[in-house]
Order: structure tokens, then sequence, then C-alpha cells
């Protein structure tokens, strides 16, 4: 059997796994979140929370995948012996298909708009903004064509494999990505009124913190860091014996964290300048954004083009280094469950996701009459995986690791077998055997709004 491939530093395995957590996520829902609840008393929450729930998390579908040296499936296998926790495996799979697909539409909406940046089309009043976006995303053919112009360019990385495309990717990406947010970030807080914005996502409000925004601050943390996605499992299994999983996990926290409260920097100023409220979601990217910059930036014009071009590669980046991780889990199932060579494992995948990006990009266009349960089908897979199937699949696998492995196999990857000293590992194993479950539980509760 051809030796599977691994990355090839500790600098490719920070840079890749934290590319699987920064994503769009971070640019248009933790910098509004954060500002709405306390500003500096959210984040502060949000840390804690990231202890409590995220770096545990990561570290259980770390262990899970470095033992098991495989794809997900196989991985949850090897460590069961052959027990039905091998479907903990094929949820995170079938939940990272569903979301490459219709992530790969939004995706897509980055890169047209990147391209309009460049021609110069998205200066106008805000009326003119929001038509433009509006006609596009109606517009049966174009979103089609740019999400599955931005799957087949994962495809080009994934296909050359572990160190060749996905690490020497990361590392060509990351850094960019961070080069790009720093010179927006300035740009943003040089203009008349930024300081205003600067505070209202800095300054500690902690008048507006209740138990409600802790459960908002909880599972941000959840969702920011690719939790049950199986992304950091088959990472995982390409990572080196003597790869501290602990520092490892902290590190993709500190930079995830960090790139969100960036992005805040980035766009509050801006927006305060110009005296707009900005918003959450896609309508921030897509249509308060540009008007932002347009105004903001109005007296110098071409300081305006370069922001608004910049921004959007700076989307186009954050979007990819996700996409290709969520590719990358079920390329190295379909490599090593069904022995397929890797490019034809990575067409399997590139056509299942083009097929769902497809349908889910008519869903909210063209075809929008068409619901699934009352929804686009885009809305709907977007709520079965963050509703469902993501907290299902993070649980498990704390479950797994916590109380089903032997707490020897536990320790032995936790501390490299004894080559480091865990002080931590009992905190950890009370972590994901308690605080996990508990914390996931209460994220379910509160996003069907029950407390």
């Amino acid at each position: 059997m051809k030796e599977r491939g691994s990355f090839g530093s500790k600098v490719g395995i920070v840079l890749a796994t934290a590319g699987s957590a920064v994503g769009l996520g971070n640019v248009w829902r933790f910098p509004y979140t954060a500002g709405e609840n306390g500003g500096a008393a959210f984040i502060l929450i949000y840390i804690g929370c990231i202890l409590l729930l995220g770096i545990p998390g990561m570290v259980s579908e770390f262990i899970v995948g470095r033992h098991g040296a495989a794809n997900a499936a196989k991985a949850y296998d090897v460590l069961s012996k052959g027990r039905p926790w091998k479907y903990v495996g094929y949820l995170g799979i079938l939940t990272a298909t569903i979301i490459l697909g219709f992530y790969a539409v939004v995706a897509g909406w980055c890169l047209e708009y990147l391209w309009a940046s460049i021609a110069g089309q998205l200066t106008g009043d805000a009326e003119y903004v929001k038509n433009y976006f509006v006609d596009f995303s109606n517009d049966p053919l174009k979103p089609i064509l740019w999400g599955v112009a931005f799957i087949l360019i994962t495809h080009l990385v994934v296909v050359r494999g572990v160190r060749h495309g996905i690490e020497k990717a990361s590392k060509l990406l990351m850094p960019i990505l961070f080069i790009l947010l720093l010179i927006l970030v300035v740009s943003s807080c040089l203009l008349p009124g930024a300081m205003e914005g600067v505070l209202f996502l800095l300054h500690p409000d902690f008048s507006k913190l209740s138990g409600s925004v802790v459960l908002e601050a909880l599972g941000q943390s959840f969702f920011s860091l690719s939790l049950g996605t199986a992304c950091l499992c088959t990472y995982a299994s390409y990572f080196s014996k003597d790869t501290n999983l602990l520092r490892s996990a902290g590190q993709i926290a500190i930079i995830d964290t960090l790139i969100a409260i960036l992005s805040g920097l980035m766009i509050f100023p801006a927006a305060f300048s110009v005296g707009v409220n900005p918003d959450s979601g896609p309508s921030l990217i897509f249509i308060t954004l540009p008007n932002v910059f347009h105004q903001a930036f109005a007296p110098v014009p071409w300081v305006g083009y370069v922001t608004s071009i910049l921004f959007y590669a700076l989307l186009v980046f954050a979007a990819l280094t996700s996409t290709i991780s969520m590719h990358e889990i079920s390329t190295a199932f379909f490599t090593e469950e069904f022995s397929q060579p890797r490019r034809k494992a990575a067409w399997i995948e590139t056509v299942i996701t083009m097929l769902i990006c497809v349908f889910c990009s008519l869903s909210v266009g063209a075809c929008s009459s068409i619901k699934v349960m009352g929804l686009s089908l885009m809305d709907f897979c977007d709520n079965l995986t963050a509703n469902f199937l993501l907290p299902t699949g993070a649980m498990l696998a704390c479950l797994f690791v916590g109380w089903y492995v032997p707490k020897q196999v536990v320790r032995d990857e936790f501390t490299n077998v004894g080559t480091l000293k865990g002080h931590l590992f009992g905190i950890f194993l009370f972590a994901v055997r308690f605080v996990c479950p508990t914390c996931i539980i209460l994220i379910f509760l509160h996003q069907f709004g029950i407390i």
C-alpha cells in the first residue's frame, strides 16, 4: 500500500489546521456578535469558552486522527476495534461534504466581487450596490459558474497531496491573508471618526453580559474551530508522532481568535466613519461594506478601489483555506476506503460538491420557490449541519475519547508516549468527559430557543 502523506513541518501543521478554522465566519459573524454583546467583555467570555470547549474538543479529535493514522471513518474504526463508533467518522465526512457544497456558493460570490472590484463595478450609491447583489444572486448561471470555479480551484490544491498541495498552499495563503488583513485594519483605523468603531468592538461593556451572551460566545467558539466536521481528525492523521497536540491546538485557537478580532478592527472603524451600523451575514459582505468603502475613501477614489480589491482577495483566501480542508476529508476517505488514486478520489468529491453547489445556488436565486421544509435548499443545508450534524459529531467525538478509548491510549497520545510532561492531562480528560458534552448540550438547547 502506498505510504500516506504527511505534513513536513510544525509550521505547516499549524498554518494548515488554522486555515481550516479561519473562514468567512471570522469576518461576517464574530465582529458583529462581539460588538453587539459587550465588546471586549464578550471577547473575554469567548476566550474562556475556547479554553473550556474549543481546545479540549480539538485535542480529542487530534488524538483520534493521529492514533488512527487514517481517514476519519477508519481512524474511529481503528480505536473502536470494529465497533459502530466508525459511524462518527462517516458523520463528519457527510457533514463536511454538505458544508463544502453550500459554502462554495458564498465563496463563489466572493470571487465575483473580487472580479467586480478589479473591474471597478462596485462604485455607486447604496441602492446601486444593493441591486448589484440582488441581480447577481438571482442570475441563473453566473453564481453557479463562480461556485463551481471555486470548487475547481480547491480541487487543484487537494489533488497535489498533503505536503505539496495543502501544506504548500497554507504556507502561502495564511501569511498573505494576515498581511492583507493588517493593511485593511490600518487603513480603516486611519479614517476620520474610526475610533468610535474601535471602542464599539473593544470597550468592555459588562452590563450587556447575560446567560444568553455566554451561550452565544460558547456557540461561536464551537463553530469557529471546525469542531465536528472530521477536519481536525483528518489533518491530525498527517501529524508526526512528536507533534505536541495541546500546544498545536492552543496556537491554532490563538490565530483563529486574532484574525476574528482583527476583522472587527477592519470593519467597525470604516463603518462608523461613514455613519453605517454594520449588520451580520452576507448582507454585511456584499451590500454594506462595498458602500462603506465607496463612502469612506470617496476623497481619494483610488484608495477605495484598492481597498475593495484587497478586501475581497482577503475573503477569497479565507474561504479557500476552509474549502481545502473540507475537500480533503472526503478525498482521504475515498482514497483509503475504496483504494482509489488520489486524483480520482478528489474528482469524486469535486463532482459531488459541484452538484450540491449548483442546487443550493439555484435555491437562493433563479429557483427560490423550491423549498425543503419551508427553507431554500441552501438554508436547509446550513441549518441541518449547524443545528444537528456538527454538534452531534462533536459530542460523540468527546464521549468516544473521554469514555470509550482506553485512558492509557489517550494519555500516550496526549504526552507523546511520555516524552511530554502532561501536567494538564487530568484537566483535559475532565473537560472532555464532562465540560465539553455539557457545553455542546447547552449549544443545542440555545439554538432551538429552549434556553
